[in-house]
């Protein structure tokens, strides 16, 4: 049984793994730039190898963190269609919900072109 504060919960968890896809990409940034500096710099083998492990991490936690939105968004979506055939759609909580689903879905088209 779908409840507002299931969806509370849910609506959450997709902001949260948002902010936290935008905190990782701006870490590639970040690891790739230094990455890049240190070459330039002739910097020793040995930590550039490392910082290039460092970048590798980053950016396969990228694919991951992708997963767990799409599964959390199709949570949320679920519990929206639960509570739209329960007639309980409406409230703020649901508003929110909803324009978190369009944010989300949005920021998948973005990146796939």
């Amino acid at each position: 049984m779908a409840t507002i504060r299931n969806l509370k919960i849910k609506t959450a968890s997709c902001k949260r793994i948002v902010k936290e896809l935008h905190s990782y990409e701006k870490e590639v940034e970040r690891e790739a730039a230094k990455t890049s500096d240190m070459k330039e710099k002739g910097a020793d083998p040995y930590d550039l190898k490392q910082q290039e492990n460092v970048l590798a991490e980053s950016r396969m936690m990228i694919p991951d963190c992708r997963k767990r939105l799409e599964s959390s968004l199709a949570d949320l979506k679920g519990i929206l269609a639960e509570l739209e055939e329960a007639k309980q759609k409406e409230g703020p909580e649901v508003t929110e919900a909803e324009s978190t689903v369009a944010d989300v879905e949005k920021l998948f088209e973005t990146s796939e072109s």
